[in-house]
């Protein structure tokens, strides 16, 4: 049996890259040993599971079915090894979560009280799309996720709200609204602004939030990484539209004014995204536990005064 999981493996690790050769290395294998191990399963099967030419071409309808319950099987069999290991020797491994780029900041913490009752376990954090986050989870590359729960579906996982995601202008202090409390959508789209890429969920609530507001997104800077957008802001020569909780997050600076924007105040909820498996690996299971016990106390970091958390004092 353990042989034919290391064949159907073979097979996920095909699907993900779409290249033999990269497929291989993914799973430490030479091609050769790969492409053996796929005909072995289509010699099981009876039937071609994959489309070969010159290069990889696809999976054929069968080999389509057989990926499903491929992805199935692999994922109860690693299950099954982590629950026995666990009863051994406790909870040890990696945990791999997959986040949006505005949830980043947030990470820590899931995994600060995670390894506190876990030191065992190690943590890889990825940053990603929202679209991405299902597909790691489906083809078993990531074990959780940091999401949005209300703007677009999640499908058949586990989901945990964590905190409800504001936004605000952030901009340099002596602008045209620096002696606001307050703006508007409208008010924000005759703004340069430098934002996310249009393959981010948060960019596209932006641009559709700004659309509403009779303003069309023409942002002057695009990048799919919120550090990049925060160290032009903090040139003083750009604006952002931002979460409030990362803007928070990541601290008051000289100069940089962070506006709440309202009318309407816009409002969509973050939270842990696991694959609804039964049973669940016992990573998981602890995973949506902190996830429970720290549910709606996320909100606190941007709970502050918004017009003193502006990098000036008044």
């Amino acid at each position: 049996m353990d042989a034919v999981i290391e064949k159907l493996d073979y097979l996920l690790a095909l699907s993900r890259e779409a290249h033999f050769g990269r497929a291989a290395e993914v799973c430490n294998i030479s091609q050769q040993t790969l492409s053996a191990g796929v005909k072995q399963l289509e010699n099981r099967f009876g039937v071609q599971l994959v489309r070969r030419g010159s290069r990889f071409q696809g999976f054929t309808p069968e080999g389509e079915r057989v990926l499903a319950w491929a992805r199935r099987i692999v994922a109860d069999a690693r299950a099954m090894h982590e629950d026995v290991s666990t009863l051994k020797r406790g909870l040890a491994g990696t945990l791999r979560i997959a986040a949006v780029p505005t949830a980043l900041p947030m990470v820590a913490a899931l995994t600060t009280p995670f390894r506190k009752r876990h030191p065992g376990v190690r943590f890889s954090i990825e940053s990603t799309t929202s679209a991405d986050i299902f597909q790691l989870l489906d083809g078993l590359e990531a074990d959780a996720g940091l999401t949005y729960l209300d703007n677009e579906p999640t499908g058949r996982v586990i989901t945990v709200p964590l905190y409800t995601e504001h936004y605000r202008l952030l901009t340099a202090a002596g602008g045209p609204y620096d002696d606001r409390n307050s703006i508007t959508w409208a008010e924000a789209g005759r703004i340069p602004l430098c934002l996310l890429t249009p393959n981010m969920q948060n960019r596209r609530i932006i641009d559709q939030q700004l659309r509403v507001a009779g303003a069309e997104p023409a942002p002057t800077l695009e990048s799919n990484s919120m550090i990049v957008l925060m160290t032009h802001v903090r040139t003083l020569q750009w604006a952002s539209i931002m979460p409030a909780i990362l803007a928070d997050a990541l601290g008051p600076t000289e100069g940089v004014r962070s506006i709440p924007i309202v009318e309407p105040d816009l409002t969509h909820v973050i939270g842990l995204v696991a694959p609804r498996r039964e049973p669940a690996t016992p990573m998981v299971t602890a995973l949506v536990a902190v996830a429970r016990a720290i549910t709606g106390t996320l909100d606190q970091v941007g709970s502050g005064d918004p017009h003193h958390a502006d990098g000036r004092r008044s």
